[in-house]
C-alpha cells in the first residue's frame, strides 16, 4: 500500500511539472534579420577556346578539329595550375541555294580553368591561330568562398545581436534572449561573363589582358528574440 502511494505522488508531481513548463510565460517576441557582406577579388578564371574547320567530307572536318583540340590540351598541360578539358564539338552540312550539299563545317571547344590569369593569357596567345579565345568568366574559388563565409558568420551574428539590443531598448525591456536563429549564405554574385573579341590570325599574337574584378559574398542571420 505505501508503495502505491509513493507512485501516485510521483505521477502527480510529473504532471504538475509538465503543466508548469507548458504555461511558461512568453514575453514580447520580435523577428529580426541582419546581414554581413564583403566584396572579394575573384581568384578563379574560366575560359573557352574554339577552333573551326571546313572540308568536303565530314571525316576531314572531324580529323582537323580533333587534332586542334588534342594539341591545345597537350599545350595546356605544360602550364602549371591550368586545367583543360574537352568541350562541345559538332559538325554540320553546308548547302547552296539549290539545297545541294557543298561542304561540311565543324567547331570544337576546350574549357580552361586556372587561378593564374596570366598563364591563361599566355596559353591563349600560343594557341593562335589554331584556336581562338571565345569567352572568359571570373568567380571565387570554393576554398576562398568558405573562408570568407566563415568570417561573415561572425559578423552577421554580431549584427543580429546589435539589432536585438535596439529592439530591446525600443520595447523598454531589461534583457532579451534568442529563441532561434538561422544562418544562410546569400550566394556569390560573380562578374558577368565577358566575351573576348577574336584576335587576328597571327603566328605570335600578344597575350590578352584579363581583369578578374570582384564578387560579393553575403551571409544573412534571421531569427526570433524574446524581450523580457
Amino acid at each position: 500500500m505505501p508503495t502505491r502511494t509513493i507512485a501516485v505522488a510521483a505521477a502527480l508531481s510529473l504532471a504538475w511539472s509538465a503543466a508548469w513548463a507548458a504555461e511558461e510565460p512568453r514575453f514580447n517576441q520580435v523577428e529580426l534579420e541582419a546581414a554581413a557582406s564583403r566584396e572579394v577579388p575573384n581568384d578563379l578564371m574560366t575560359a573557352s577556346l574554339f577552333s573551326e574547320a571546313s572540308a568536303a567530307a565530314p571525316a576531314e572536318v572531324a580529323a582537323s578539329l580533333n587534332r586542334a583540340s588534342a594539341e591545345a590540351i597537350k599545350l595546356a598541360a605544360k602550364f602549371e595550375g591550368v586545367k583543360a578539358s574537352s568541350g562541345q564539338a559538332y559538325t554540320y552540312p553546308v548547302y547552296d541555294r539549290n539545297q545541294k550539299l557543298v561542304a561540311w563545317r565543324g567547331r570544337v571547344e576546350i574549357r580552361v580553368e586556372s587561378r593564374d590569369f596570366q598563364a591563361v593569357a599566355q596559353l591563349a596567345a600560343k594557341l593562335q591561330p589554331s584556336m581562338q579565345l571565345g569567352g572568359v568568366g571570373f568567380t571565387i574559388s570554393p576554398e576562398l568562398r568558405r573562408r570568407v563565409e566563415d568570417e561573415l558568420i561572425v559578423e552577421a551574428i554580431a549584427a543580429f545581436r546589435a539589432r536585438a539590443d535596439v529592439a530591446r531598448q525600443a520595447l523598454g525591456g531589461k534583457s532579451y534572449r534568442i529563441r532561434q536563429i538561422a544562418l544562410s549564405a546569400g550566394g556569390v554574385v560573380p562578374r558577368p561573363l565577358a566575351m573576348a573579341r577574336a584576335a587576328p590570325a597571327a603566328a605570335e599574337a600578344p597575350p590578352p589582358v584579363f581583369e578578374g574584378g570582384e564578387s560579393r559574398v553575403q551571409v544573412v542571420a534571421r531569427g526570433t528574440i524574446e524581450v523580457e
